[in-house]
């Protein structure tokens, strides 16, 4: 328990003015992440999600109105004080929302209800839901939400959010919530504390200002709990001679301890456990957290990741969509500016080798779209099996050695298939500096399924593509850890839901997928056509050949002749595109072995793509993105030159 601090109670429904101001009834979907909140919000709305930036940050929030309700689908959350950048921006929508759906996942409900009090004690409405009721029965875990809605005082349902399952009476509920004259905020004891703590309660409170914006009872259980939020927000005047109590070692500890058994109480006759046995489905699921097995299952998740990207998108379904354009659009299109376009640089802006529908339209539709689009397939199955969380766990102990908790391997894995939707994943990780270590990793290290389907193409051997990947893991794990050295701070614990295995389901699926492909369509194909226009300004300026002159300089240090210059300035354009040059060098035969697999090294730790480029910008700000930009550069360049003299030597 963290505790929570600046929610608003006495003025619920005010707000700045962002996209959650409306007369409509708001309902916020709260809890962990991995509970079912997408596929709970997915069968309340009926709809898909619009999806947008919550005012202020760059967190991303769903959100769907079904019968004058809006429903908003909130970042994980673990307690009302938040710990990251996603907690925080739920922490606000909460405190804007009329009503509150606390979703907690049935088999971890002692764990999980503490934040429902939370909830309760700070004043919200608050409608209990006891997701993949399903999963806890198989478990043999029984739970009476008619007794637990009555010792809480809201509404329980039981629900299986994937099946739809209960999700008609949560509906009912909060239809019936919302037609309520007075939905205001409400007060209502729920931690009961021995007689001393509640008497050094009642002390702090008495010390605090009279118009408090937060209830004054939570507020001093948060200010005993050393809460940072609430002691930055209280007036420090205030808490002149409750310094004993701030500093106390042991009261956090007794509050804690007495806020566990406050959900004990409560759960005591609710919650029954009968045996189940040694069952088939208890057994797989405790055999996927051993090492040997998860490894395995990561490995086959990665291989999935792959063949559906890498192979399916990149190879298959690219080369058709390719040749479409190629063979009929690109030639047709240009034939027209040539016949009613008399200008060159205008028929160039549009057409030519990179106009607007011949390079960015064409890179957007044929290329990106079903690599994308066949990778959040398989992320979203991967996602519902409850195969990733097992990843980050297993990779937690790894993944440390450089800063990084198991919760990065997500955004990590991500990053194979688009680097840019992968610095927006990094949002999920609790500290700035894990987010960095993440950024400079996926930024050096990790080529996207496009370039690595490309990549591999271009390989003359497979002792080749051995040494490239060895050298990317080895360089990876390197810039990590003097990374986690130089950037201050500590290693976060990893602390998340391990969901069961489960069967994905295809409707939630392929929700999600459309979800996220609505979002590459509006968000990505702007930043294409943006690099398409910032080419045809460099070559109109002629900045496009004096920085392929000056690239020429590192490109003939690594041994790579002055034609491969060109490679790596489309590289930083679309990092697929600068492979695709070195797959023309290679065809043409103008490297040598050596040279190939110095171009693949090097390219691959290249700086960064313009798009992802401009999402570390938009996360992390100018300074931090210009520098990994640099770091990027030099390493590849230092590292193609040793690879260079290494392999002159050896081969």
């Amino acid at each position: 328990y963290t505790g929570y601090a600046g929610m608003h109670l006495h003025s619920h429904h005010h707000t700045d003015k962002t996209l959650m101001e409306s007369e409509k009834v708001k309902v916020a979907l709260v809890g962990r992440p991995n509970v079912g909140k997408s596929a709970l919000f997915y069968s309340l709305t009926g709809k898909y999600a619009t999806i947008s930036n919550y005012p202020g940050t760059t967190v991303d929030i769903s959100l769907a109105e079904k019968d004058g309700i809006i429903y908003i689908d909130t970042p994980g959350l673990y307690s009302l004080s938040p710990s990251s950048q996603d907690e925080y921006v739920a922490r606000r929508i909460i405190e804007s929302s009329d009503l509150v759906v606390h979703v907690i996942d049935a088999k971890n409900i002692e764990t999980q209800l503490l934040l429902t009090l939370e909830l309760i004690e700070a004043g919200f409405n608050v409608i209990l839901v006891l997701n993949a009721i399903d999963e806890a029965e198989l478990l043999g875990i029984e739970i009476d939400d008619k007794l637990l809605s009555e010792r809480l005082g809201i509404p329980v349902v039981k629900t299986v959010a994937v099946e739809g399952l209960g999700v008609k009476k949560l509906r009912r509920i909060v239809t019936e919530k919302a037609r309520e004259t007075s939905i205001g905020p409400r007060e209502r004891r729920i931690f009961r504390f021995s007689r001393k703590i509640e008497d050094i309660i009642a002390d702090v409170i008495e010390r605090l200002e009279d118009d408090l914006p937060i209830n004054p009872r939570l507020a001093g259980i948060l200010i005993l709990l050393r809460d940072p939020y609430t002691l930055e927000y209280i007036d420090k005047s205030k808490l002149s001679g409750l310094e004993n109590y701030v500093t106390s070692p042991i009261l956090p500890r007794l509050l804690i301890s007495e806020m566990i058994y406050n959900v004990d109480r409560i759960l005591d006759g609710v919650l029954k456990r009968r045996s189940v046995g040694n069952s088939l489905y208890h057994r797989l699921n405790q055999l996927s957290l051993h090492p040997a097995v998860g490894i395995i299952l990561t490995i086959t998740s990665l291989i999935f990741i792959y063949l559906m990207a890498g192979v399916l998108g990149a190879q298959i379904l690219v080369d058709e969509l390719e040749g479409i354009f190629e063979s009929y659009i690109n030639p047709w299109f240009n034939t027209l500016l040539d016949t009613y376009i008399p200008n060159y640089w205008v028929r160039e802006l549009f057409g030519g080798e990179y106009g607007i529908v011949t390079l960015a339209i064409r890179y957007s539709i044929a290329i990106v779209l079903p690599i994308v689009s066949v990778f959040f397939l398989s992320f979203s199955l991967l996602e519902d099996s409850g195969l990733l969380p097992r990843t980050a766990y297993l990779l937690d102990s790894i993944l440390k050695k450089i800063g990084l908790s198991g919760k990065a391997a997500i955004p990590l894995i991500l990053g194979t298939g688009c680097g840019t939707m992968a610095i927006l994943t990094t949002r999920i990780l609790s500290t700035k500096r894990e987010r960095l270590i993440s950024a400079i990793i996926l930024s050096i290290g990790v080529p996207c399924s496009a370039q690595l389907g490309l990549i591999i193409a271009v390989a003359p051997s497979f002792q080749a593509l051995l040494i490239w990947f060895t050298t990317l893991v080895s360089i990876s794990l390197i810039i990590g850890y003097i990374s986690s050295k130089t950037i201050p701070g500590r290693t976060p614990l990893l602390f998340m839901e391990i969901p069961p295995l489960r069967i994905p389901k295809i409707k939630n699926v392929m929700l999600k997928t459309y979800s996220r492909l609505k979002w590459y369509v509006t968000e990505i194909i702007p930043i294409f056509i943006f690099v398409s226009i910032l080419i045809w300004l460099g070559r109109l300026t002629g900045v496009f050949n004096i920085i392929i002159y000056a690239l020429s300089i590192p490109v003939s240090y690594i041994g790579l002749p002055p034609e491969a210059s060109k490679i790596f300035l489309f590289g930083f354009f679309r990092r697929d595109y600068g492979a695709a040059g070195l797959y023309d060098l290679v065809s043409h035969g103008i490297l040598n072995n050596i040279q190939i697999i110095t171009a693949m090294v090097t390219l691959t730790l290249f700086v960064p793509c313009i798009a992802m480029f401009a999402a570390m910008w938009k996360e992390f700000g100018f300074k931090y993105a210009a520098s990994i930009l640099g770091l990027a550069s030099i390493t590849a360049f230092s590292i193609g030159y040793l690879v260079s003299i290494v392999l002159g030597v050896l081969l």
